[in-house]
């Protein structure tokens, strides 16, 4: 079968036993757990020990749990941080799939598993209220599953830090670890677990609190195991009262380890390098963790992760360091997108966007890695935009279509989506509203023309555009519909506003509200539209069309002003995002782009969230050279900045926005214009069946561009020499690639392969699978068939 065929066939059993419906196979484990309480950060061990007749063969587990887990079997680490936040709808819960018959043996096997319950509201997680686990394992011989023949104890070395805690958006507690308390080789086949009490049995799912288990929809994540640091030769052989820094080779999710001799008492501090930039600062209040020593030698690891360019160290004098390592984890999925050009800042600026995205995938897109953590979903339409152009066509869309579910199973009785979900809901909503809460962690509050980006063309429907995953629109279009349904227009024509719970457009000042709403509502019927065509919900389309007409028929009569648009109502300076919006929505018309284009020029008021926006409307008006213009200087200091990702604002802590890290997904757009636009790869249908090379080179003479497809790779390589340019194409098979040589210099002649296809105005001898598709303004334009294509246009 066919790469094309098999990837559609892979998203479709996803979508059909993934995020949108529960397991079907009935469980026969019990949810077990302890006598005591529950309570935030509960650490809780369990153990079995099981005898088999032979090693198996095939031995596969399923396995949830509130919050996370670690798993070892006959001593051997199997899974690290197992478990997804919990929950793909606001009652249920996740379930992971492992197979261990790799770890397991003839005979007495021991499985010992590591459960941290967070136990706390958050914007990433939703709490069941009890911490439990349940495990199955199949194997040819019968099951083993989770009841009270367990061993299950709470395991009393950890605890958590002091004041300052961490952020009251994270579920994730401060770790104070202290081993004089530890249970020494508890998850070992030797331990003796005699004296450990029964687990308690809770019931099988889908028992309360955490109800149905829906399959773990993304891989396990990527795990490097222990690796040194960049400057371990440099590191010293002994605690000190300044600080140890240990130096990562980019930004990452870093777990620290350490190996020391120490005497008892001794306590180990640990952050990265961001707390001391913005984590002290109330808004933000990032991770740090303590371990207390024991004495003689001995060893541990962070579970869980923080992030950063350097792990500091705080070890103090008196303690021998034998050894400091880390392990990366993160999203599981390849790095196989490409783009490099003869702009060294424009190449910088590529990479950073793409780190700063994969530092921002885990459990599900993040807008921070550090301080939140949860799923902003104007961050991750962002995200997603990129992704196509970064990662594998497999793993890499599996995280959106994770995130897409999740936005409509949590959906309000109301027909309001919100985000970020999961979160936790507030236990009254009329105090929420009233914020009689506070910083509590719950959430539940709309940020209307988020949720228009997340339903509309740049959201759900660029995931279908770029996967043809279909089964998932067909499952989320409900959600989508109900939400259309809450936008009204007025009699004027145009959409009336609509405040939701947060009146938020986008960070900084100057912002046409009114301008941006109309343009983000169009998009997001348009989508509609597309939705209810593809799948079957013709009835709802005339509705869509009839306030997509009315928006364009009173658009530029009310908002145009003859050299930029502004609403009449609006008091501020010029917005260059309702200027751009307009173009990006089609609502513009081509006879104002002189004028827009001028207006980009001279305001630069856009966070980095809309400034991807604002540079594809300019690559939409055929100004490329403007958009890397602007790209470089509203990003100059990013470019120059020794971090390897980009930030919240244009500035870090005080000077940015909201909190100002120095990770933010939503800071990525130029990654996605230079691919798309820059060197033009996109698709024209579902999947890149077919899709289109169209280059705006601008400044730039030399570009490598590399995009993972349902179909296989595409590779252009575009170069521009005095009087020639040429446009290299490998494209793989079942696709049909529209290619178009730029007119932005005088073309005579362009041969294919070496032969001539056009000249004097003129077509030539096509070589066979070549067909001439015509010549704008901007390109004239061939349709080639798979295969490795040459296409030299000469002055």
């Amino acid at each position: 079968m066919k790469r094309c065929a098999m990837l559609a066939v892979v998203m479709a059993m996803v979508a059909l036993s993934g995020e949108g419906r529960a397991a079907d196979q009935a469980w026969t484990g019990q949810w077990i757990g302890v006598s005591q309480p529950s309570e935030p950060n509960q650490w809780i061990c369990y153990r079995k020990t099981i005898t088999l007749d032979d090693k198996p063969t095939a031995a596969s587990a399923r396995i949830a749990c509130d919050s996370k887990y670690w798993l070892w079997v006959n001593g051997e680490l199997v899974v690290f941080e197992g478990q997804l936040k919990r929950g793909p709808t606001p009652s249920d819960t996740y379930y992971d799939t492992v197979e261990l018959a790799p770890s397991l043996q003839k005979g007495a096997n021991t499985i010992a598993v590591l459960v941290e319950y967070f136990g706390r509201p958050s914007f990433s997680h939703n709490s069941s209220g009890q911490a439990a686990l349940v495990f199955e394992l199949s194997t040819p011989g019968g099951k083993i599953v989770s009841d009270k023949t367990w061993k299950a104890k709470i395991n009393p070395a950890f605890g958590t830090t002091d004041p300052p805690l961490d952020n009251f958006r994270l579920p994730e507690a401060n770790i104070r670890f202290d081993t004089r308390q530890a249970m020494v080789g508890w998850n070992g086949a030797g331990y003796d677990d005699a004296a450990w009490p029964a687990a308690v049995e809770f019931g099988k799912p889908p028992a309360k609190p955490w109800g149905k288990l829906y399959a773990r929809p993304i891989a396990l994540w990527k795990d490097t195991g222990l690796i040194d640091y960049e400057n371990a030769a440099e590191l010293p052989a002994a605690g000190r009262d300044e600080e140890i820094i240990a130096k990562l080779p980019y930004n990452l999710h870093a777990s620290p380890y350490l190996k020391i001799e120490a005497p008892a008492g001794k306590v180990i501090k640990l952050h990265a390098d961001n707390w001391h930039l913005y984590g002290d600062r109330r808004t933000a209040e990032l991770h740090r963790h303590e371990y207390v020593t024991r004495q003689g030698v001995q060893s541990w690891e962070l579970p869980g992760f923080i992030n950063g360019h350097e792990i500091h160290y705080q070890i103090p004098p008196g303690v021998k360091i034998l050894e400091l390592k880390y392990r990366e984890t993160g999203y599981n999925a390849d790095f196989v997108g490409k783009f490099e050009c003869d702009d060294a800042r424009l190449n910088t600026l590529w990479k950073k966007a793409e780190r700063t995205l994969y530092v921002t995938m885990r459990d599900t897109y993040y807008d921070c890695p550090d301080r939140e953590r949860a799923q902003w979903w104007g961050d991750a339409v962002n995200e997603i935009g990129e992704a196509f152009y970064v990662f594998d066509a497999e793993r890499g869309p599996m995280l959106a279509k994770k995130g897409m579910y999740e936005l409509a199973n949590w959906q309000r009785p109301d027909k309001v989506l919100y985000s970020p979900v999961p979160s936790s809901p507030p236990p009254s909503w009329e105090d929420f509203k009233t914020n009689k809460l506070g910083q509590s962690g719950y959430w539940g509050r709309e940020l209307p023309r988020q949720m228009l980006a997340s339903v509309g063309w740049y959201g759900f429907w660029t995931y279908y555009w770029y996967t043809g995953d279909k089964q998932t629109i067909v499952d989320v279009y409900p959600a989508v519909r109900d939400y259309l349904s809450l936008w009204k227009l007025g009699d004027d024509g145009l959409v009336i506003h609509r405040p939701g719970d947060w009146d938020w457009t986008d960070w900084g000042e100057q912002k046409d509200v009114a301008v941006l709403e109309n343009c983000w509502v169009y998009l997001a019927l348009k989508a509609g539209v597309a939705m209810a065509k593809l799948t079957g919900n013709d009835s709802d389309i005339a509705d869509y069309q009839r306030r997509m007409q009315s928006i364009e028929a009173n658009f530029n009569k009310t908002f145009w002003q003859g050299d930029k648009y502004r609403d009449p109502k609006y008091k501020g300076q010029t917005d260059d995002r309702a200027n751009a919006m307009a173009v990006i929505a089609g609502l513009a018309k081509p006879a104002y782009y002189p004028a827009i284009k001028q207006v980009l020029k001279t305001q630069q008021y856009a966070s980095p969230y809309m400034e991807k926006y604002v540079l594809e409307a300019l690559y939409m008006m055929d100004a490329p050279a403007q958009a890397i213009d602007r790209m470089k200087t509203r990003y100059a200091e990013q470019i120059d900045d020794a971090r390897t990702t980009l930030w919240e604002g244009w500035g870090i802590g005080d000077k940015g926005y909201g909190g100002g890290t120095y990770n933010h997904g939503w800071s990525g757009g130029a990654l996605t214009s230079l691919s798309q636009y820059a060197a033009g790869i996109a698709p024209t249908s579902p999947a890149f069946a077919t899709y289109h090379v169209l280059p705006q080179p601008g400044s730039l003479k030399k570009m490598h561009s590399v995009v993972d497809t349902p179909c296989g790779l595409i590779d252009m390589t575009f170069k521009r020499e005095a009087a020639q340019t040429s446009i290299t194409l490998v494209s793989p098979a079942k696709t049909v690639a529209t290619v178009g040589v730029p007119r932005d210099r005088a073309v005579k002649t362009i041969t294919i392969n070496g032969k001539v296809a056009w000249a004097g105005g003129a077509v030539k001898a096509l070589p066979e699978g070549v067909r001439y598709v015509g010549a704008d303004e901007q390109w004239i334009r061939f349709e080639v068939i798979h295969g490795e294509w040459k296409l030299t246009a000469s002055e």
